[in-house]
């Protein structure tokens, strides 16, 4: 592992913020996000592209789950988005800048860009993640499912870590990841339930970090530490005795 991602691994990442599986603390919040760096975790979260072009942190395509309002949170500008309670709590979906403005460089920060498929769709959504990025004093890393998105962002010259986020135990997904680490990749986050497989033990061995999600219990976690060097992790207080404590 290079010097300059070590920060990436150096503690556990608290999955859409240190949340309560939302049950009072919801994921993806300005409440989570805090409770994480009162606690000293590193912050994974998730940027959708609002309507009016501002990144805002928020998991779903669909609002239901996490509003109850149905539709697309691509169709709602921020402003419209800002005035969402999430899970009728105080909280309101919060733009990526207001999770910066947050954190501060407290915590390492891991954000997930959260793609969608078609011609042009995501145009401007990485150079849009970039700009409110400009500037920012702390540890950042970015990352995707989709190699369309870490594309953009590499062609955009990023500053910042880029990330694979995958999936996978066949052939099959080995040959797509190849590839798209073939884009000049710092890391990945892969789901701790396909580990071990040769794809991670390949990249490991030429000294990419791995990190994996989402850890919910002590068998993924001693998984994770076996054949990843990080977790990303939810519901449970990682490296206490009692690893089926709630969070």
């Amino acid at each position: 592992m290079t010097l300059k991602l070590s920060w990436l691994t150096a503690q556990p990442v608290a999955h859409r913020g240190y949340h309560d599986l939302n049950k009072a603390v919801w994921e993806n919040t300005l409440s989570a996000f805090t409770r994480a760096i009162e606690a000293g975790y590193a912050i994974e979260c998730d940027v959708q592209l609002a309507a009016d072009s501002v990144p805002v942190v928020f998991h779903d395509d669909e609002m239901t789950r996490l509003t109850g309002i149905k539709g697309d949170v691509r169709e709602r500008t921020s402003a419209e988005l800002g005035m969402l309670s999430i899970g009728r709590t105080k909280d309101r979906v919060p733009t990526l800048k207001q999770l910066l403005k947050l954190c501060a460089g407290k915590v390492p920060l891991v954000i997930e860009l959260k793609g969608r498929e078609g011609e042009g769709v995501d145009d401007g959504f990485a150079e849009a993640v970039l700009e409110e990025l400009e500037g920012y004093q702390g540890h950042v890393a970015l990352m995707s499912f989709d190699h369309h998105l870490l594309k953009d962002l590499k062609a955009a010259r990023s500053p910042w870590p880029l990330g694979l986020t995958a999936e996978g135990a066949n052939p099959e997904d080995f040959f797509k990841h190849d590839e798209a680490m073939q884009i000049g990749l710092d890391f990945i986050s892969y789901f701790w339930g396909h580990l071990p497989n040769s794809f991670i033990e390949a990249q490991r061995k030429l000294g990419v970090p791995v990190i994996t999600w989402t850890v919910r219990d002590e068998n993924a976690l001693e998984k994770s530490y076996t054949y990843a060097d990080q977790i990303t992790f939810e519901g449970f207080v990682p490296n206490s005795k009692d690893q089926s404590a709630t969070a």
